[in-house]
């Protein structure tokens, strides 16, 4: 018994000095991310969201409970609750997000 508790602590202790590895992944290009960036922000009105973005592709009323409309453009959807953002998500072109 003695040994195997030698065993584990010595197993512990080499691991615990052993020297630690990473890898760094490098991404060409992160469109999803960059559209993330250039979405709307929490909070903006929808008449804030219009003139910075311009008029969507698609309009889907407000369903639920709070009432919560979507907005569809080329790169993203934005989600509102009453007439403020809520959400925006990036989209990846040519899907159909709105839907």
């Amino acid at each position: 018994m003695r040994r195997s508790l030698l065993a584990v602590c010595g197993v512990i202790l080499g691991l615990a000095l052993a020297p630690a590895y990473a890898q760094t992944l490098q991404m060409a290009d992160a469109p999803a991310a960059q559209a993330q960036l250039a979405a709307p922000g929490r909070g903006m009105s929808m008449s804030q969201v219009e003139s910075k973005y311009g008029a969507p592709s698609e309009r889907i009323a407000p369903v639920g409970k709070p009432p919560i409309a979507r907005w569809v453009y080329p790169s993203f959807v934005v989600y509102f609750e009453g007439h403020h953002v809520v959400h925006a998500v990036a989209t990846e072109p040519g899907t159909t997000a709105g839907k």
